[in-house]
């Protein structure tokens, strides 16, 4: 079922080849059965989106279309499909930008976000969410209390993946915890782990600016990697946010004996990592492939007023300038997280 006041046309920018992209009047999407409509009310602008905008691919995922990109977002229902109750219209939620098959082993043993068959916001050839209404699953649409900005919900995304990696990192109370990287990313991950009851949470970075906002938001060390090394220091997890080769294998080397090490940052496809403390130490190597299940604990932490999100808000633009903000992170030093609101 749909509002007869909607458009029957609506505004998407278009990425039409690699650094290129172009607003388009698009038909409405329609609510199949099981789906709900969201206006679009704000939408994070991720690492990897700027990747897929200025070189065409993420390892073997290649845009070979017209895409929009996007995934980080959030806003309002304004339609249902069928077998939706007509009381969701008017909900404000939070989107997990995904589309699992809900059957293969993943999915039914809680790995979902493995899903070979997943279909995900912006990564080619799925369309994403830089657009004025995107159509998401209904139980993927996540209310969100009246308190909570769209901004603020769009980026329970970022933060989902924080979740994730302090979860597979297995961060508990106590914990000494070093994170490289203090990117969106990084700077959520290591409030995530303070909230999780990390008593030590050391930020590495190059950049003074984005370690200055580190320590703002809860780090209890900040260390310039230009200037120092990571010598003397010995974590429980060790957090890569920066996809830095030397980065990873520092924090590897601050490892202690059984200790966790989780990958999150995109960089190199092949890396050298030293195996032998690795072996020797039985240190535990993983990956983190977006998340499952984590909006729950997303919209509580921010509810309750555990993550501050207003510090990384560096900028926000309207859907016809999804370009600038693309390219923000790369030519700001001082930018760490661009929103785009399409109705702006």
């Amino acid at each position: 079922m749909t509002v007869p006041q909607l458009p029957r046309s609506m505004r998407a920018s278009v990425m039409t080849g690699v650094g290129a992209v172009v607003v388009e009047e698009r038909r409405m999407p329609v609510p199949g059965p099981g789906d709900v409509l969201v206006q679009v009310d704000a939408v994070g602008v991720c690492g990897s989106d700027t990747h897929f905008f200025t070189e065409g691919h993420i390892g073997e995922l290649v845009v070979e279309g017209p895409l929009v990109l996007g995934h980080e977002c959030a806003g309002t229902i304004v339609a249902v499909g069928a077998g939706i109750t007509e009381g969701r219209l008017g909900e404000r939620v939070a989107v997990e930008p995904q589309r699992n098959c809900g059957t293969c082993w993943y999915c039914k043993s809680g790995r979902y976000n493995l899903c070979p068959h997943m279909e995900f916001y912006g990564c080619p050839p799925f369309d994403g969410a830089f657009a004025q209404y995107a159509l998401i699953r209904a139980d993927f649409a996540h209310p969100i209390p009246e308190s909570m900005s769209a901004i603020h919900a769009a980026l329970l995304e970022p933060l989902s993946v924080g979740i994730w990696a302090a979860r597979k990192a297995a961060v508990t109370a106590g914990s000494r915890v070093l994170i490289s990287g203090a990117g969106p990313v990084g700077l959520l991950t290591a409030q995530v782990a303070v909230t999780f009851g990390a008593t030590e949470v050391v930020v590495t970075d190059v950049s003074p600016h984005r370690l200055g906002i580190a320590e703002e938001v809860g780090a209890t060390r900040t260390i310039d990697v230009t200037r120092e090394n990571l010598d003397g220091i010995e974590v429980d997890s060790f957090i890569d946010c920066s996809g830095n080769a030397t980065a990873i294998v520092a924090g590897i080397k601050a490892c202690r004996p059984a200790g966790r090490v989780v990958l999150v940052g995109m960089g190199a496809d092949e890396i050298t990592i030293p195996l032998g403390v690795i072996q020797n130490r039985e240190i535990e190597l993983t990956g983190v492939f977006r998340y499952a299940d984590t909006w729950p604990t997303a919209i509580a932490l921010v509810g309750a007023g555990r993550i501050q999100l207003d510090p990384l808000v560096t900028g926000v633009f309207p859907l016809d300038e999804v370009g600038p903000a693309l390219l923000a992170a790369g030519t700001d030093a001082h930018s760490i997280k661009t929103i785009v609101e399409p109705f702006r």
